[in-house]
């Protein structure tokens, strides 16, 4: 998937629209002393009261919320052996086909099951199951009206499952307008936190518009924090890398490479290059969105372009080998550039934090000044400093 089909799929998820339609929804309530289903209960979307509706659909919104390899995650299924009756993959596909209601309860029961055996929960639990159809309108060509781009969608039958966990309302003082009277609010029920899902999941996956039903979208809680434990026991998923793991790999590959010690202007130029790798692949009318990567090749030009000497593809695959052991890895291109647009890169001293993006850091150099090590800022404009100007100092 890419983030493009993600966002589509987000904003579909709102009330009376024609290219979203929600069949059934099913909530578990597992609670943390026990480990165990607590109660559950399933019935069609439509017989929500439309309040109920609306929490839920923002909440279906959260789960799918976040950057690609970082918050949200497409995990391949591993391969299903014979006497494996309850591999994810297989349960959410029959589930998936169902005709029953009945069924797809079942099915999805059986993975509640499995998120309860996989671990102890911090806190009690709701996990919400919802089977529904997903429209996506084909591209309009110029021709073409509203109505007849209706006539032309592609349909993708999904499930989604959303976990949320609870709380106890906190002690409060309420004014009741009946009794004329304040009084102490002492609700004892438990408040579902919809508006922050620890965890969650699309199956299938899409790719090219069409179902890819060996891969699942898998949602973690927090950025750069995926559940390992959950994707390999509940979802049967293959290892998966965060875009930070990425980032730290490249570094290490780097220092492998070129060594510990850097100049400033060797390291902006390697995120120039990177950057203008992911610009280029910006600038195509691309429907599949492929991200750019970089693989052993890619690495040794990145380098050579950005000033880095003496560096060779054979260097580069021990150093692959070596960090990785795999050399025919590919990192994500937009995983180890940092956000080109802000002050993503922070320069650590003694005496103070510098923030600068990429692309000024060849403004930046350490220089040895009568004999002290110093950093010294290339400035276009005077520098101000608490509302004064700075009075410029002797040549070096």
């Amino acid at each position: 998937m890419n983030q493009k089909d993600i966002a589509d799929i987000r904003k579909r998820f709102k009330l009376d629209t024609d290219l979203m339609n929600i069949a059934e929804i099913y909530n578990v309530y597992i609670q943390q002393e026990t480990s165990e289903i607590f109660h559950e209960e399933s019935s069609a979307f439509s017989l929500l009261e439309r309040e109920q509706q609306e929490l839920f659909l923002e909440n279906f919104k959260k789960v799918l919320g976040g950057k690609l390899d970082a918050k949200l995650f497409e995990v391949k299924f591993q391969p299903q052996q014979e006497e494996q009756e309850d591999h994810a993959q297989r349960l959410l596909y029959e589930g998936l086909q169902a005709e029953p209601a009945d069924e797809w309860k079942t099915a999805m029961q059986r993975i509640a099951l499995k998120m309860v055996e996989d671990k102890q929960f911090e806190k009690d639990t709701v996990v919400t199951f919802i089977r529904g159809t997903y429209y996506k309108t084909t591209k309009r060509q110029p021709d073409e009206t509203e109505t007849h781009t209706r006539d032309n969608v592609y349909t993708t039958p999904f499930v989604l499952c959303s976990m949320n966990q609870t709380e106890l309302p906190k002690r409060s003082l309420v004014f009741d307008f009946v009794e004329k009277e304040f009084k102490s609010n002492l609700l004892v029920d438990p408040v579902i936190k919809l508006a922050s899902p620890i965890g969650g999941f699309l199956f299938p996956s899409i790719t090219d518009n069409a179902a890819d039903i060996h891969h699942v979208l898998y949602a973690a809680g927090k950025v750069n924090k995926p559940d390992f434990q959950f994707i390999e026991n509940v979802l049967n998923g293959h290892e998966i890398m965060t875009a930070e793991e990425d980032k730290v790999v490249f570094e290490e590959i780097v220092r492998a490479v070129i060594g510990e010690k850097v100049n400033s202007r060797t390291l902006a130029g390697v995120y120039d290059e990177i950057h203008e790798m992911l610009s280029v692949e910006e600038d195509k009318d691309d429907e599949e969105d492929t991200p750019p990567t970089l693989d052993t090749v890619e690495v040794t030009r990145v380098l050579k372009a950005g000033g880095a000497k003496d560096v060779s593809l054979e260097q580069v695959e021990r150093a692959f080998q070596q960090v990785v052991e795999d050399r025919n890895y590919e990192l994500k291109a937009s995983h180890v550039l940092p956000n080109y647009a802000s002050k993503s890169i922070k320069i650590n001293t003694k005496v103070a934090e510098i923030k600068i993006s990429p692309q000024d850091l060849r403004y930046v150099k350490q220089v040895n000044y009568k004999g002290k090590m110093c950093l010294l800022l290339e400035v276009e404009e005077d520098t101000m400093i608490e509302g004064f100007k700075l009075i410029p100092e002797a040549d070096l």
